[in-house]
């Protein structure tokens, strides 16, 4: 029996792990923390590695510990009606409503808007003929979008790292003298965490996560710790690469301020960086590349997303409907914008990352308490509610904050959430232990 992966076959996996998880999303939400952690940079890119890398290596490994086949199975542990709920809030998170528009927006942003200028008639046609695009590919799947990612992703990075070198020999302004934000001034650890869950990587784990599973099992190693060890390490490699182009990426964001104002958003920023260093022709083929690897990864989501809901709703049929109807919400989302997307998923990110980060941390330590039931359903049920208080203090709605304020300790911190999961925990434990012989 196959105890292990070779070093060939956990480079080709970690290539995989960092191809699923990075895109472009991926560059500007760093950028952007550059720019507004100022010379708190180091402790806020510390918090943002929590969420932005750490997360989503875990969450790949939670369906390897516990042996389960999907996202719906894995959160069944729940209820089976929490776990059509979760699942069907958390696809539709990293789908048609903020990171499947989030992909248009930001390649017209990055790409386009710089050299055209901004204009909602501009974004309105861009998008339809990018979700046309997508929508061609999602209804028939072909070989072109393995080569796309073969040739797209590595040009795409090769031209990224170009940049950051760049920019950090010939730097635009001296980390040590840009000023942090208010917000960063006192809190840039706490702060930089809550801005890794832009990437809206751990949801997307907990998606696609056991693909990662599936392949390393096909590759012979078939023991659960097994599994885990081999993802581990496949994990450590993408994300020691991902950590690095974060780094570098929040680096130049930073020194960035020493010649531009801070950016609406990370994308704009992005595209100032790259006109400045590699002029008209750089910004040409940053667009091109940007704009191919979102439509990669939009048409990935699309099909994931159709056949999750195909699955659960209407038996596996009508896979058509849900790819156009997907679709055509997508494009009106898109024209909202970039930053009013960015802006609107803060709220739902604030509540359900508290939902993915204790299902996930569940799933690796159950084994502690036999996966009893009562431990996940009490945390998640005080989880649950911290959360709601999260997702209305990140809407502004001032009275309903005043009272999570006053009930939830570390609120103001955007963790509100973690003593009620520990309050839920002890509940579960006790629970589950009174039941015990």
């Amino acid at each position: 029996m196959k105890k292990k992966l070779s070093v060939f076959e956990t480079v080709s996996v970690a290539s995989m792990l960092f191809g699923m998880f990075f895109g472009a999303g991926n560059l500007i939400f760093p950028v952007h923390l550059g720019q507004i952690a100022g010379n708190k940079l180091i402790p806020a890119f510390i918090g943002f590695t929590i969420t932005g890398v750490g997360l989503p290596l875990l969450g790949v490994a939670a369906f390897g510990i516990t042996k389960t086949s999907g996202l719906q199975e894995l959160s069944s542990k729940v209820g089976k009606k929490y776990a059509v709920f979760f699942t069907c809030l958390l696809y539709l998170t990293i789908g048609p409503c903020f990171a499947i528009p989030r992909c248009a927006t930001t390649s017209f942003t990055v790409g386009l808007e710089p050299i055209i200028g901004s204009s909602r008639l501009y974004l309105a046609v861009f998008s339809l003929l990018f979700f046309a695009v997508v929508l061609f590919f999602s209804l028939k799947p072909t070989g072109i979008l393995t080569w796309i990612g073969k040739l797209i992703n590595p040009l795409f990075l090769l031209f990224i790292c170009a940049l950051i070198i760049t920019a950090i020999l010939n730097p635009l302004g001296d980390v040590a003298s840009v000023l942090p934000d208010e917000a960063y001034r006192e809190g840039a650890f706490f702060n930089g965490f809550l801005e890794g869950y832009n990437t809206m990587d751990a949801i997307a784990s907990l998606a696609f996560g056991i693909v990662v599973i599936n392949v390393i099992r096909s590759l012979g190693v078939t023991e659960s710790e097994d599994i885990t060890r081999s993802t581990i390490e496949a994990g450590v490699f993408s994300c020691l690469f991902m950590g690095l182009i974060y780094f570098g990426s929040c680096l130049i964001g930073t020194q960035s301020r020493g010649m531009f104002e801070t950016g609406a958003n990370g994308g704009i920023t992005l595209a100032q960086i790259s006109t400045h260093y590699f002029g008209s022709i750089g910004q040409a083929f940053l667009a091109v590349m940007v704009t191919l690897a979102c439509l990669k990864t939009s048409i990935g989501l699309v099909t994931s997303l159709c056949e999750a809901f195909a699955d659960m709703f209407t038996g596996g049929r009508h896979y058509s409907l849900w790819a156009v109807g997907f679709g055509i919400f997508s494009f009106l989302a898109a024209n909202l914008g970039l930053t009013t997307i960015i802006t609107y998923a803060v709220p739902f990110l604030m509540f359900i990352y508290p939902l993915v980060i204790t299902i996930i941390l569940l799933s690796i330590f159950g084994r502690a308490f036999g996966h009893d039931r009562n431990v996940y359903v009490w945390v998640t049920a005080f989880t649950f509610a911290a959360a709601i208080f999260d997702f209305f203090n990140a809407l502004g709605v001032s009275s309903v904050a005043g009272i999570g304020r006053m009930i939830l300790p570390f609120f103001d911190l955007g963790l509100g959430w973690v003593v009620p999961a520990l309050i839920g925990l002890v509940i579960g434990l006790v629970l589950r232990n009174q039941k015990t012989p």
